[in-house]
């Protein structure tokens, strides 16, 4: 019998990644019994609340989420509050906040706004976290544009060294609408891995290289979808649209075939 949740999975895989969040939401009512499993296993748009002791924006995701709750990493409180809530420890809060405060710049700089969160838990050998980043275009009734990316880290401390798994998915959105061209939607997303050994001198630097594995892979993925999205898009539109009039290609295509079909007979 085929297993259900892999069941769950297969189904999200065929249906538009544009719908994740509406569809995940209905496979949970359907089987409660995977809720816990799909949550953490599927990466889905980001959203966005804004703390109330700070006033300022952050982004929700399952590593900041207790149950119906969503830590704050400004504030660095659960929203609404849980008791006995686990927190990171004050080493691994100071990274944290330093990471939030490196981040924020680094989004202004390349994205020229948007919303960024980061959030440190504690491992046995190290830490581990998880650095979001969300970017939307003003929607309008005519067109609609998201960039969702979540980096997740794994940051093992071997005395001077520390061993860095970095685990990122984009979840890239674009739809466009018009009387002349109608309608096209461009939804998908992208995981990639990456393993490096970085030195260490103090906590500072794990805030540092974080930032470099963080900005290369984006880098990379950046390039990737614009060549997977953007390459096949333009592939796609060059195929259905015909520039020279049809009659004309027809004639042509005649015209190839025959000479074909003639040096074939040789």
């Amino acid at each position: 019998m085929t297993d259900p949740f892999d069941s769950a999975l297969d189904l999200l895989r065929r249906l538009n990644p544009k719908d994740t969040s509406e569809n995940l939401n209905r496979l949970c009512s359907l089987v409660p019994d995977l809720t816990e499993d799909l949550l953490t296993s599927v990466d889905q748009p980001l959203e966005v609340r804004r703390c109330k002791k700070t006033g300022r924006d952050y982004l929700l995701c399952d590593y900041n989420r207790d149950g119906d709750s969503w830590r704050s990493p400004w504030s660095n409180e659960f929203e609404p509050p849980v008791p006995d809530a686990e927190l990171p420890s004050e080493r691994v809060r100071k990274m944290e906040v330093k990471a939030n405060e490196a981040f924020d710049v680094y989004r202004e700089l390349y994205f020229e706004g948007g919303i960024s969160s980061v959030y440190f838990w504690n491992l046995d050998d190290g830490f581990a976290g998880v650095v979001l980043l969300k970017k939307s275009v003003n929607p309008t009734s005519k067109s609609t544009g998201t960039w969702d990316s979540i980096h997740v880290f794994e940051a093992a401390e071997r005395a001077r060294t520390a061993h860095y798994k970095l685990t990122s998915t984009v979840i890239l959105n674009l739809g466009t609408e018009s009387e002349s061209l109608g309608g096209m939607d461009l939804s998908g997303n992208m995981t990639r891995q990456v393993e490096q050994d970085l030195l260490i001198e103090g906590d500072e630097n794990h805030v540092a290289n974080l930032g470099r594995i963080v900005e290369d892979m984006e880098l990379k993925m950046r390039n990737l979808l614009q060549e997977v999205y953007f390459g096949k898009a333009r592939d796609v539109v060059g195929d259905l649209r015909s520039i020279p009039p049809l009659s004309e290609t027809n004639r042509d295509r005649a015209t190839q075939r025959e000479m074909i079909s003639n040096m074939s007979s040789r």
